[in-house]
């Protein structure tokens, strides 16, 4: 069975581009575990500094120092993981029963202030 003219023409040119193209040897490497859960961790704090601006008595103090709510969220997106680690830091460290709403929508909208006119 003859095998077409079109046929063989694909193969060689197959065979050039395999052979032409650059060959990079896989590069593999053990990763410590802080470096396997870093970006998970990131996401955690991330959704820990949103969450608390979604709430409504801090978007209410937010716009009572008027900052919009989703300035603030925007912001907090632009952020980078370290600044998101340090806000998040922040509230985490707050006394449960001690820290009204106005205090920590005050430490999000100096935080805010801070990283808008930096």
């Amino acid at each position: 069975m003859p095998k077409s003219i079109l046929f063989r023409s694909l193969c060689r040119l197959l065979v050039v581009a395999l052979l032409a193209g650059p060959m990079a040897p896989a590069m593999a490497g053990m990763i410590g575990t802080d470096r396997a859960i870093a970006p998970a961790s990131s996401i955690d704090q991330r959704s820990t500094v949103v969450a608390m601006l979604e709430r409504s008595d801090v978007a209410t103090q937010l716009q009572s120092q008027g900052i919009d709510p989703m300035a603030a969220k925007a912001r907090v997106a632009s952020m980078t993981d370290a600044e998101v680690a340090s806000l998040a830091g922040r509230i985490d460290a707050a006394p449960a029963g001690a820290a009204s709403g106005w205090a920590i929508a005050a430490v999000v909208a100096v935080v805010v202030w801070y990283l808008y006119f930096r």
